[in-house]
């Protein structure tokens, strides 16, 4: 196959080779790499025209399945994008390794070795895949915004965030998640993130010093608990959830959890533990974090519908969307409502108002929730395929978790050092997080793997070095 100096054509059209001969074996994992190196390279530039696939089949000697399945790989990554009657077209540039300093992980871990434009394959927990971003959707959406929006839109508006928008969260969150709230309930944040800090700041003038968390759980939390000067708590998990008879006697006021997907186990917190947890005195913090990404049956509903008054629920669309978009909530108990509005309003005014009113309108018109199933789909054959790899490459890796999320934590044998064989494996290219940079309490070592952001093909790759080196 062929590229001339000008749109892309096939064999009949120029003088440039591209490809050169198929191998024997994994033609389609070939054909795909090397379209996405000419796209990343410049010679296929935004806006080339692909051939039709029987064309290109014919032209490279493959079967046309290579070529479809090849095309699809690209389409999912947002490299390209087809249409019935248009062909397929480049969209974007591939992305390509830049060089940038080893930063310390938290606690003065460091990851990997290095440099890390010699990772090529991250495979970073919480990552969504940025590639699914409804660009169509949300370019509509703001282009009506903009025709629409008044010039009170446009100002500092409430610190509680967009009206509209609030009015829209309360009725998606109680539809999908069976939250109780009203849109005066809602407070808009800049992710989860945020309202763990209003959260703290809020606690901390109370007296509350200390709050409970699970353990394993996000370390990306943690640090933010105590940044604000509440001193997270480690309470162990098990796999029916946090252990609530540990919480009770842990002797805190709050606690910070995942029940719907407990990060990084992937478990669901039982219905006993669930009944148990209410019956609880404190405050629960409920980081209902990618609830959405339910692969296997409808994810289990918020805990907040139970106690209302004794839970302070947040979420964001930063798994569902972008974490660029730094948008999320905040519903907290109403005793809680007017301090945490001040603190968010003397924070930063309020988030940025077009997001908020695009992110009105992709909620009220359904566009948010057609994007949502068609991401889940994707995510699921991701996640299939990561399991499929680890069970032909790394067969005594077991994985936990229910199938749900970005991510999966494979449990590996007692005495295993996690954290030196990430460093291991970051040497082969690939980027995980060791399930040790997230406990702080005695357990199994294990790797926590994110699979969102890499294709089918990528994830076979990486997990293929990570079988190397395990053995």
């Amino acid at each position: 196959m062929v590229l001339s100096q000008g749109p892309f054509r096939s064999s009949r059209g120029g003088p440039i080779d591209l490809l050169g001969a198929p191998p024997a074996r994994g033609r389609t994992a070939w054909l795909a790499d090397g379209l996405r190196a000419a796209i990343g390279e410049g010679r296929l530039a935004p806006g080339s025209r692909l051939p039709a696939t029987r064309v290109l089949a014919g032209d490279l000697g493959v079967s046309r399945g290579v070529v479809v399945e090849a095309y699809q790989r690209l389409t999912d990554e947002g490299l390209l994008t087809g249409r019935t009657g248009a062909g397929t077209t480049v969209t974007a540039r591939a992305p390509r390794p830049r060089a940038q300093p080893v930063r310390p992980e938290p606690g003065g871990l460091r990851l990997p070795q290095r440099p890390s434009a010699d990772i090529d394959l991250d495979l970073s927990p919480g990552v969504p895949d940025l590639s699914a971003f409804p660009r169509a959707a949300w370019l509509r959406a703001e282009r009506t915004v903009l025709a629409e929006a008044t010039t009170a839109d446009l100002g500092y508006g409430d610190p509680r965030g967009n009206p509209g928008l609030r009015a829209e969260l309360a009725s998606w969150l109680a539809r999908n998640r069976g939250v109780r709230a009203t849109a005066d309930d809602v407070i808009v944040v800049n992710g989860v993130a945020q309202a763990l800090a209003l959260l703290s700041q809020t606690l901390r003038a109370r007296g509350v010093e200390a709050c409970g968390m699970e353990d394993p759980g996000s370390r990306g939390s943690r640090d933010e608990l105590r940044h604000w000067g509440v001193e997270p708590v480690p309470v162990p998990v098990d796999a029916y959830g946090i252990r609530v008879s540990d919480l009770a006697a842990a002797g805190v006021d709050a606690v910070l959890l995942t029940p719907a997907h407990q990060f990084p186990t992937g478990v669901v917190l039982s219905p006993r533990r669930r009944l148990a947890l209410l019956e609880w005195p404190g405050l629960i913090i409920e980081d209902d974090y990618d609830a959405e990404h339910r692969y296997d049956r409808a994810p289990v509903a918020a805990l907040q519908a139970s106690a209302p008054d004794r839970i302070a629920y947040c979420g964001s669309v930063s798994k569902s969307l972008a974490p660029g978009m730094r948008l999320g909530w905040l519903i907290a108990p109403r005793h809680l409502h007017a301090d945490l509005v001040t603190a968010k309003h003397a924070s930063d005014l309020g988030n940025p108002a077009l997001p908020q009113l695009i992110l009105t309108r992709l909620l009220a018109t359904g566009d948010h929730d057609r994007h949502l199933r068609t991401v889940r789909r994707r995510q699921r054959r991701h996640r299939d395929a990561l399991v499929a790899a680890l069970r032909e490459h790394v067969p005594a890796a077991r994985v936990e978790g229910v199938a749900a999320g970005l991510h999966v934590l494979v449990t590996l044998p007692d005495g295993t050092d996690d954290v030196a064989l990430a460093q291991r494996i970051a040497a082969a290219g690939v980027r995980v997080q060791p399930l040790s940079w997230h406990r702080r309490l005695p357990g199994p070592p294990g790797l926590v793997i994110g699979y969102a952001a890499q294709p089918p093909d990528r994830l076979a790759e990486a997990v293929r070095r990570i079988g190397s080196i395990v053995g």
